[in-house]
């Protein structure tokens, strides 16, 4: 399986979950103290991986590492794409930054791909969206648009391949606590707004990187050979309480 944005939080966690499942895995990331720290996280459980810098801003990487994680692997049965650009603001600069990865890595991993995943008899696309995508809001307007139009294309990729047995699904998880991730610097930066946030979600706790993997792990698996074209909010009721 393969991995467009592995090496940190959530994608660490899901590169982790299959491979301590006996899952080959590859993973790309441009950091590479992460992405280095991570590949040796996934050798540790003996299974055939892959490690690759690449900017998922730039098409031709994106193809490049492709192209070389299906050769190491001898194949791709799964691809993720859960990098984001980090646009948040209402300004050009954050707009273009989470098309281009938000969106246009995701579709452009998705075309490099197909052709091995059109090899495969369990073939799954699973994309990172966001609860953000669900529900408009004042803050966050170029990411939540980008990770709606996310939702949307997992939709129609699903329609779209559904006769090649390919399933396509997203992930929206809700906010998130890791080391260094968003949240956990929000905590200390502005822990008025960490506490806000905290307080509307009915399970009274952040959520893990590795309960976002689980899901992941369930809907790249045959237990989930009958589902296609859906958004699972992985949120702890988040979206309960608005």
């Amino acid at each position: 399986m393969v991995i467009a944005g592995g090496s940190k939080g959530i994608g660490r966690s899901m590169a982790l979950a299959f491979a301590t499942s006996g899952a080959a895995v590859s993973i790309c990331a441009r950091g590479q103290a992460a992405l280095d720290e991570t590949a040796a996280a996934i050798a540790a459980h003996g299974v055939p991986m892959h490690k690759q810098s690449c900017d998922l801003g730039d098409a031709s990487a994106i193809k490049t590492y492709i192209d070389d994680a299906a050769e190491v692997l001898g194949g791709i049965d799964v691809l993720i794409n859960n990098a984001s650009g980090y646009g948040f603001e209402d300004k050009e600069e954050d707009w273009a930054a989470v098309f281009n990865i938000d969106m246009m890595a995701a579709v452009r991993a998705s075309h490099a791909a197909l052709p091995y995943l059109a090899k495969s008899p369990h073939a799954s696309i699973l994309h990172t969206s966001s609860i953000a995508a669900l529900h408009p809001r004042p803050t966050m307007p170029s990411y939540g648009a980008m990770k709606a139009a996310l939702c949307h294309y997992t939709a129609s990729q699903a329609a779209a391949l559904a006769p090649q047995r390919i399933r396509v699904n997203a992930i929206a998880p809700g906010s998130i606590e890791f080391p260094d991730g968003l949240w956990d610097r929000c905590k200390h930066e502005d822990p008025a707004r960490y506490a806000n946030v905290l307080s509307k979600i009915p399970f009274g706790r952040y959520g893990t990187p590795e309960e976002v993997a689980h899901v992941a792990l369930f809907l790249a698996s045959s237990w989930a050979g009958w589902v296609t074209g859906q958004i699972i909010c992985v949120d702890g009721g988040q979206q309960l309480s608005r």
